[in-house]
């Protein structure tokens, strides 16, 4: 049992008022090193834990704490590492899954909120708060139209603060802008990294797809969208830097498939990638094992292993270790050096979630885009 509960339990069952008065002076979950005990108090049947952590069960079982309308489970949690994870409440045959109520660290995304569980040593990131002396940048709405697509696509332009027309800026292409900016902090990262001289001023073109997993799964259409209608459209608007190694494209998840692709199909264009969680599946014998949306993602990713060719000049690349995905993410790397690319790999004690991908901006876009401050000590 938790030190914390076996205080509480030292004289037996406590009483309502006691056990009123600790959770009322206790944060919640309970970290003691590497264990990290959940609870949750109220009437039930069966209590469970449900997170999502490739390897491990996706529900454990709390354990009703005798005497009490608590429950309690313990897992082991290595230092540094963040999950997202709900409590399964089962009564009455009823299974609902609820936020954990006493803890009110939440993440968010298009889906809803998840409760996080912030291992011992992990602390969110500073350059990920608003920092009031940053200059902040603006966001502006554009649209284009799009002969591939049929129709008009609306984008979300960053400008950096103090930008100016008789500057040239690298730019950045971002799938998925709009949940970057609603769930990764994507603005408030960009204004800080430019203020602190990490990264260069930039522009950055957010994009959203309305047929996501059809189009970022390596669709040509969306291929020949970015090389020849976007980034014509953001050359002829904006002063942009005309050299590959100024043009940037980022996405997670099937956004980093999209990344992946349109860099490969567009060749010498984008001399930068910044991919996260890539949804790279492939098969090595028979077929992949993700079901069929994942069909034209492993025979891109197939063809693309047998003949990648140089997508980029520079790739930084990041996944969860406890994500389904890591072991393709893995083993792309080598593959991709074998080619000569400059790769840099970050793993992450956590999952497929905003806020992984959140936490590894820094350090990816920085490398990609390194600032003044990076060239003094470099």
């Amino acid at each position: 049992m938790n030190p914390q509960l076996r205080k509480l339990f030292r004289k037996g069952p406590p009483e309502p008022a006691s056990i009123d008065a600790f959770l009322a002076d206790t944060e919640f979950p309970l970290v003691d090193g590497s264990d990290v005990t959940f609870v949750y108090r109220g009437a039930a049947d069966a209590v469970r834990l449900r997170c999502w952590i490739s390897g491990l069960d996706t529900a454990q079982a709390f354990q009703s704490l005798a005497g009490t309308d608590l429950w309690a489970a313990t897992i082991e949690l290595p230092k540094g590492s963040r999950i997202e994870y709900k409590f399964e409440v089962i009564s009455n045959g009823d299974h609902a899954l609820v936020l954990d109520p006493l803890n009110d660290v939440l993440a968010h995304d298009p889906f809803g909120a998840n409760s996080v569980c912030q291992g011992y040593g992990y602390e969110r990131p500073t350059w990920t708060l608003v920092d009031p002396d940053s200059r902040n940048g603006v966001l502006e709405p554009a649209r284009i139209e799009s002969k591939v697509f049929g129709g008009s696509r609306d984008l979300q332009i960053y400008k950096p603060a103090r930008f100016r027309e008789n500057r040239r800026y690298p730019l950045l292409i971002v799938h998925d802008g709009a949940d970057y900016l609603d769930y990764a902090a994507l603005k408030v990262v960009l204004d800080n990294l430019i203020h602190a001289l990490e990264i260069p001023p930039l522009i950055a073109a957010l994009t959203q797809s309305p047929e996501r997993l059809k189009e970022y799964g390596a669709d040509d259409r969306h291929a020949r969208f970015l090389g020849d209608e976007l980034l014509p459209f953001m050359t002829e608007r904006y002063p942009l830097i005309d050299e590959p190694r100024a043009r940037g494209i980022m996405g997670a998840s099937f956004g980093g498939v999209a990344s992946l692709h349109a860099a490969w199909r567009n060749p010498g264009r984008f001399g930068r990638l910044l991919l996260q969680s890539g949804s790279f599946a492939f098969s090595d014998i028979g077929r992949h094992q993700r079901g069929p949306v994942f069909d034209p993602v492993a025979e891109f990713m197939n063809e693309f292993r047998e003949n990648p060719g140089t997508p980029a000049e520079r790739i930084y690349m990041s996944c969860g270790i406890y994500e389904s995905l890591i072991y393709e993410n893995r083993s792309l790397i080598p593959r991709l050096q074998q080619q000569g690319i400059d790769v840099r790999f970050e793993e992450a004690r956590d999952a497929h979630n905003w806020e992984n991908w959140r936490d590894r901006l820094r350090n990816g876009l920085s490398w990609l885009f390194p600032g003044p401050l990076w060239f003094v000590y470099e």
